[in-house]
């Protein structure tokens, strides 16, 4: 905009170009070039019943007066004479649906020729391409706007997913704790299966806690963090994470292959975390009838962990999003979960330098971690 009126002043010969916005109560300064010391900057006001910009906008017509003293209609016009000016251009300013903006003006202490058919066709094309410059220049601020309160609306979202992902662990953790002592006691065997289910279901409520809470700290920046040590009982860690997983599915066999030698330099908690998740996604969706098999090997440092589970495959498509948050294969059920445990295993196999792949058809679908020593 500031080109255009500089434009406008080199053309024409006026020391004073400005884009307006007029009502009918207000006139605003948008932009100015003043080579006048007129004294008008962004923002300014003018009284709008003394601007000649509040005829345009009745009128909707353009006012052009090349020199004040030989027009027979503003020669005696109060405007002139408030402001000083001999030359005058008022062009209005409309929007792409036709609606009314301000105007697009300039003035002068001298005389100019201003009826020169080029110049009224300049200031109309100005005007128009000011137009048309508001309209983009709107769009933009108001989808900068909504993107900026989307912003702010998705952090707030996800801290108060943090902070209630944190209040709901400790409540948890001690139901866990309270059905850990209720089975020590003598219990009926309608008891014992009821314990049996509530254990079931505490165990998945305390895994999609500790996945929400992960999931908002990537959303949040801090990232899933992994403390990787030389670790010499990751073989023990990956089973007790399969023992508690087949104990509150019984009726998913599940068969493990644990060869690992020697140290492994990891986070064997996460690790721990990211073979639940995967051996928990087994049981869920695979077929029951068909054991989840798992395997973990370590050589000189290198280590692959793979569980595979029978069932229907996953299509090629839905294979590529899977570890995005809140994926779901479309033949999971509405209650299998949050959508979140793959894309945190996927993380946690990132934050030790490795990858999380999945291969699926008609025998089986297997999920591998792998990474190098």
């Amino acid at each position: 905009m500031p080109t255009i009126l500089e434009t406008v002043c080199l053309a024409t010969g006026m020391g004073f170009a400005a884009v307006a916005r007029v009502t009918d109560t207000r006139w605003v300064t948008c932009q100015v070039v003043d080579n006048l010391q007129f004294g008008l900057t962004p923002g300014d006001e003018l009284d709008v019943e003394s601007t000649l910009c509040h005829e345009v906008h009745q009128s909707m017509q353009e006012i052009v007066i090349p020199d004040v003293q030989a027009d027979a209609h503003y020669c005696d016009h109060h405007t002139p004479e408030r402001y000083g000016f001999r030359s005058y251009v008022s062009v209005p300013i409309r929007r792409s649906d036709g609606r009314f903006f301000g105007t697009l003006c300039a003035i002068d202490p001298h005389p100019r020729p201003l009826k020169d058919k080029r110049v009224i066709e300049m200031f109309r094309l100005f005007a128009s391409t000011i137009g048309a410059n508001l309209e983009t220049h709107e769009r933009l601020h108001l989808a900068e706007r909504r993107l900026t309160e989307e912003l702010d609306l998705g952090k707030l979202r996800e801290e108060f997913v943090a902070i209630l992902g944190h209040d709901l662990r400790n409540p948890v953790a001690a139901l866990r704790s309270g059905l850990r002592m209720l089975k020590k006691q003598p219990l009926d065997t309608h008891s014992i299966e009821l314990v049996e289910h509530m254990r079931a279901s505490a165990h998945r409520m305390s895994g999609l806690v500790e996945n929400i809470l992960d999931h908002a700290r990537v959303r949040l920046g801090d990232g899933i963090s992994v403390r990787k040590k030389p670790c010499d009982d990751l073989g023990r860690t990956l089973e007790h994470v399969i023992a508690e997983v087949q104990a509150v599915s019984p009726n998913h066999r599940v068969v493990a292959d644990i060869d690992i030698a020697g140290s492994v330099l990891c986070d064997k908690d996460r690790l721990g975390q990211l073979l639940s998740n995967l051996v928990t996604n087994a049981v869920l969706h695979g077929d029951p009838a068909i054991p989840v098999t798992i395997t973990a090997q370590a050589r000189d440092g290198a280590l692959t962990i793979s569980v595979a589970n029978g069932g229907v495959p996953i299509p090629e498509d839905m294979q590529k999003k899977l570890f995005e948050p809140f994926s779901r294969g479309s033949a999971h059920s509405a209650g299998s979960g949050l959508g979140l445990g793959l894309h945190i295993a996927s993380q946690i196999a990132r934050g030790h330098g490795g990858a999380l792949t999945v291969a699926s058809d008609d025998a089986r679908t297997v999920f591998t971690f792998h990474m190098d020593g």
